[in-house]
């Protein structure tokens, strides 16, 4: 949860190409959102899906490196992320 602190907004200026702003007034008048809304939301979910992003590729890593290190013949023939978590 965010403190109100941090909820406080900030003007922020940006140019976007007018393809863009055009398509964000599509949805404007089509879900009753006004631009900041709309380019809020959209800020929101790219942030989330970079964070989850990053998050799974450190844990493909750490499995890649768990894999190197166990010496089970089976294991070792193991090729993907998938086979390795069914055989843990």
């Amino acid at each position: 949860m965010h403190s109100l602190e941090q909820l406080e907004k900030q003007q922020v200026g940006l140019r976007l190409p007018k393809y863009l702003i055009d398509e964000i007034d599509d949805f404007t008048q089509q879900y009753a959102l006004n631009r900041t809304d709309i380019i809020t939301e959209a800020i929101k979910s790219y942030i989330e899906e970079q964070k989850a992003k990053v998050y799974y590729e450190s844990f493909d890593r750490s499995c890649k490196t768990l894999k190197e290190s166990l010496v089970d013949e089976e294991v070792e023939k193991l090729q993907t992320l998938d086979e390795l978590m069914d055989e843990l």
